[in-house]
C-alpha cells in the first residue's frame, strides 16, 4: 500500500493486533505497510479469514503471527507480557470481553502506561446496541448509509465493497491509532479509544445531510433516490448506459468541466443548463436535460465515448470492471501505491 520512502515512517512502532476478519486486519496492514512491526495474535483455530487464502494474504502480508488460547491463563499471561512492551493494541471484541480476559485498560496501563488501545466495535462501548453482534451489512443498514445506495427506481443495492468494515472501521481505527500514539509521545500516557463502525458510517453522511437540506424547500421534502445532488439528480453528475450495455460516469460537477463535456458532446446549447446556472434537481429542465444526455450517450458504445473523452479534461470516465481496473494505466506502475512520497 505504501510506496518507496513511506514504508519506514512507523519504524519502531510495535502493534499487537488481536482483531479478526476484515476491519482490524486491514487497519493493521496499513500500519505495517507504513513500517510498523505488527504481531497478529490468532486463536488456536486461526483467523476465520484463513479459510479464504487470497484474502488472508492481502490482509496480513508483512505481519508476524502468534497463536494464543484466550481461555488459557498461561497464554494470557504471555500476551500481557507482550503488551507490556508494545506501543499499540488493536482489537475487535465486543464490549466487556477485554476486561473478562484481564486485558482491560486499567490492567494493561498498570504495566505499560504508554500503551494505546484501539477497539473496533459495531455499535460502541455502551448504549442499547453495544452488546449486539453485527456485520458490515448491518452497520450500513443501521447507520443510514445503505439507504443512500438506492437506484433511481428505489431498489436497494447491496455493495460489494465493505464500507462499514473499511471506511467506518479500519480507516477510522488507523486515524485513532496515529492520533493516540502522537498524544502518548508527548504526554507519556496511552489511552483506550473506541471506534464504532455504525457511528463512523453515520458521520460519513455529511453530503446527503447538506444537500438534502439544500434541496428540500424546492422539492417539498428531502430528496429521494435519483433526486439528490450527487445520487443521480443532476445531468452533469450521473451514470449513463451506453449502446453496448456498459456505462459512462459523467462527473462534470463544476461548470468548467461541464463546458468541456458539452464540447465533446457537440452540444453547446447544453452549456448553461447546469446547476451552477440554476438548473437544480427536480426542475423540469434538469429532468429533460438528463433524458437528452442519456439518449445521446446511449446511442454509442463505451469505446466510442472513451475515445472521444481521452484528451478531454471533463471528469468523464468509463465504469470499469474489476479486471479492467486491475490493468488500467491509471492504476499501474508506481502510482499503484495508496501513499507515495512525492519528494
Amino acid at each position: 500500500m505504501a510506496g518507496a520512502g513511506l514504508d519506514t515512517l512507523l519504524d519502531g512502532l510495535t502493534v499487537v493486533d488481536l482483531s479478526r476478519n476484515l476491519p482490524g486486519p486491514f487497519g493493521s496492514r496499513m500500519l505495517a505497510d507504513l513500517g510498523a512491526e505488527v504481531v497478529k495474535v490468532e486463536p488456536p483455530e486461526g483467523d476465520p479469514a484463513r479459510a479464504l487464502p487470497p484474502l488472508f494474504t492481502a490482509l496480513n502480508e508483512g505481519k508476524a503471527s502468534r497463536r494464543v488460547d484466550f481461555r488459557s491463563a498461561e497464554d494470557l499471561d504471555g500476551l500481557r507480557d507482550l503488551l507490556a512492551t508494545a506501543d499499540v493494541m488493536l482489537d475487535s471484541f465486543r464490549p466487556g470481553v477485554l476486561a473478562g480476559m484481564g486485558l482491560d485498560a486499567a490492567t494493561l496501563h498498570a504495566r505499560n502506561p504508554r500503551l494505546v488501545m484501539v477497539s473496533i466495535t459495531g455499535y460502541g462501548q455502551d448504549g442499547p446496541w453495544a452488546g449486539k453482534a453485527g456485520h458490515d451489512l448491518n452497520f450500513m443498514a443501521l447507520s443510514g448509509v445503505l439507504d443512500q445506495t438506492r437506484a433511481p427506481t428505489g431498489e436497494l443495492a447491496q455493495p460489494n465493497v465493505q464500507w462499514g468494515d473499511l471506511a467506518g472501521g479500519a480507516s477510522m481505527a488507523v486515524v485513532a491509532v496515529l492520533a493516540a500514539v502522537w498524544a502518548a509521545g508527548r504526554s507519556g500516557r496511552g489511552r483506550h479509544v473506541d471506534v464504532s463502525m455504525t457511528h463512523a458510517l453515520h458521520a460519513h453522511l455529511v453530503m446527503p445531510r447538506a444537500t438534502g437540506t439544500l434541496l428540500a424547500p424546492g422539492l417539498g421534502r428531502r430528496p429521494g433516490p435519483g433526486e439528490d445532488l450527487l445520487n443521480g439528480g443532476l445531468p452533469c453528475y450521473h451514470v449513463y448506459a451506453t449502446a453496448d450495455g456498459r456505462h459512462l460516469a459523467v462527473g462534470a460537477l463544476e461548470h468548467k468541466f461541464w463546458r468541456v463535456a458539452c464540447d465533446v458532446f457537440e452540444r453547446p446549447d447544453w452549456v448553461d443548463r447546469h446547476w451552477q446556472r440554476g438548473a437544480f434537481p427536480g426542475s423540469p429542465d434538469c429532468s429533460a436535460l438528463r433524458a437528452e444526455v442519456a439518449d445521446l450517450i446511449g446511442a454509442h458504445t463505451l469505446a466510442h465515448w472513451c475515445a472521444r473523452f481521452e484528451q478531454a479534461d471533463a471528469c468523464v470516465t468509463p465504469v470499469l470492471t474489476l479486471d479492467e481496473a486491475n490493468s488500467h494505466p491509471a492504476l499501474a506502475g508506481a502510482s499503484s501505491a495508496i501513499w507515495r512520497s512525492v519528494r
